[in-house]
Order: structure tokens, then sequence, then C-alpha cells
């Protein structure tokens, strides 16, 4: 990422960390060990972290360690309810006001996504797909619903994720891009509204199914419950915010 920030760069890991399970929900991310490991400031680390927090990725908390968001269903259901109205709204204005260069680019993502789908990392693939969905919802030629596509986009980042790694439908996720793709070329905004809309149907399922198979607790995975420090955690923060 030779453009982006310092903290961004950070922010980049600790999201990749977040995904993977490295840092679970419920798990303080206590600055100064954090710091020391990447061998950066604090003043960096710090920046990053609230641009998790705004992603809704990390939790802040006064006087405390931040933690590991643990969003219940709802929350996320309620996020992809949205997010599906955006990204059918955003495919069809993408039909009407694309250029044909912008649906290149975004075919040309797809065709990457195919090609590399089976020797890519899976965090890789997810972050192809995902760029994907923001290519097309920046190619509608309305910055304010990119904006606000984006910022979904960051909230839900997590359970597409751990919805994607749990159920790897390589055959379908490909053939939907490719009729999102098809539907775009032929500047065909109901068949492609179609498409969008199955692709999202398939996502709150998928959400679902990752819910109820986790041990109770409402949480997309295991770890501390929110809120809770260990003596280790409160002895680092010496009762203040942990800088």
């Amino acid at each position: 990422m030779p453009d982006s920030t310092l903290p961004e760069q950070i922010a980049t890991r600790l999201r990749r960390d977040i995904l993977r399970g490295v840092l679970a929900p419920g798990t303080a991310v206590k600055e100064r060990d954090h710091a020391a490991e990447m061998g950066v400031s604090r003043t960096p680390l710090r920046e990053a972290i609230r641009m998790l927090a705004k992603e809704g990725l990390v939790q802040l908390r006064p006087a405390r360690s931040p933690i590991v968001s643990r969003p219940s269903f709802e929350q996320v259901a309620f996020n992809i309810e949205v997010m599906s109205a955006l990204e059918v709204l955003s495919a069809r204005l993408t039909c009407a006001r694309a250029t044909d260069a912008q649906i290149d680019e975004i075919a040309a993502v797809a065709e990457r996504m195919e090609r590399d789908y089976d020797t890519l990392d899976m965090l890789d693939v997810f972050e192809i797909d995902m760029s994907f969905h923001r290519a097309i919802a920046e190619a509608a030629g309305n910055p304010v619903l990119a904006e606000m596509h984006q910022s979904l986009l960051a909230r839900l980042w997590r359970a597409r994720y751990l919805s994607a790694s749990r159920k790897r439908s390589r055959d379908r996720v490909l053939r939907q891009h490719a009729e999102i793709v098809a539907g775009l070329r032929a500047r065909d905004p109901e068949r492609v509204a179609e498409h969008v809309q199955l692709h999202l149907d398939h996502l709150l399922v998928n959400v679902a199914d990752f819910f109820e198979s986790e041990d109770a607790g409402g949480g997309l995975d295991s770890g501390p419950e929110p809120g809770t420090d260990t003596p280790q955690d409160t002895a680092a923060a010496g009762g203040g915010a942990e800088q």
C-alpha cells in the first residue's frame, strides 16, 4: 500500500487480524502492546483504532482499552437490509450513468476474482469481492450513495468475510458476478438489479447460518464478553485510558 498513510497501513493490518480471528470479539486492543509489536508509536496506532471504530470493528470505551466489537445478528441484519437497497440502487444508476470504461473496470475485477479464486488466500479473494461491489457503487455517479455504501461495507466487513469463509460458494458467486457484469454491459437495470438482489439474499442466509452455528451468546465468534478486561488489562490501563 505505497500510497496509504501509516495509520491506514496499521488499520489494514489490525482489520485483517480481526477478520482472521487473531483478534477475537471482546479482545482488548492494547495500544502499548500493539505499538511495540508493530514498531510504531502510539499516535498512528490510536488513529488506526479510531478508523476501525468508525467501521464498527472496534468499540471505544472511556478509561479502558478498546475492544473488538461483537455485533448481534439483528444489528448485522439491519445493515444488510440497507446495504441491499443501496447496492440495487447503485447497480441501476450504474447502468444509466457509468462510462464503458468504468464498466470495463468492474468486469476486470470480476475476471481477476475468477482467475485467482483457487490460488489466493480466502481473505485476498474476499477483498477482491468487496472491491467489485465498491466499484459498482462508485460508478453510479452519486457521491452520497458511494459514501453511504462505503460506510455500510465497512460495518459489514467482518460478517461478510466470516459468512464467505464458512461457505465457499465459488461457482454461485462467480456466476452471479458474471450475470451482474452482463446486465451492466447490456445497460439493463432490471436484469442487473435482479442478480444483485439474489447475491445479497444469499449473504443474509449465510450470515444467519453462521450465527446459528455459533455457541449461545449472539456474537460472530467466541471470546471474552464485551466490556470484560482481564486483570492484566485493567492493570495495564492503570485506572485510565490506555495511551
